[in-house]
């Protein structure tokens, strides 16, 4: 069992939600149970997952839940495109929050194969 809040990548993807959540509040009203609610969800399911992958006993496990906070990554990756091809978010803030989003896949990217080699190695050796 980890501590989730120790992770960088933690912290990363929860100031991300953070981020989305605040420009998702000027998005248009029809938008609020919408686009808006669904990138809210996306975004905070990244953080919860590490969280609770976190709260598990094996790597296996640990892996699992940040493969799941990658699928929900991906989720936010076609959100961001949509809100700014409807104009809900300006050029500047969606690349802002793409820059973000990417920065979160590759730190999850890097401890799934960190994870993975790990169990390999220890297979091998096992």
């Amino acid at each position: 069992m980890k501590d989730f809040h120790n992770l960088k990548v933690w912290e990363r993807a929860h100031q991300l939600t953070l981020m989305i959540y605040k420009h998702t509040t000027e998005f248009p009203q029809s938008e609020t149970y919408g686009l808006a609610s669904q990138m809210r969800r996306s975004a905070s399911s990244i953080p919860t997952n590490i969280a609770e992958g976190c709260g598990r006993e094996s790597q296996v496990e640990l892996a699992h839940f940040f493969q799941i906070s990658m699928g929900s990554s991906s989720e936010l990756d076609y959100q961001l495109i949509l809100a700014h091809d409807l104009n809900y978010l300006n050029e500047k803030t969606f690349q802002e929050l793409f820059f973000v989003l990417n920065e979160v896949r590759r730190m999850l990217n890097a401890l799934i194969n960190k994870i993975k080699h790990d169990n390999e190695s220890q297979k091998a050796n096992g």
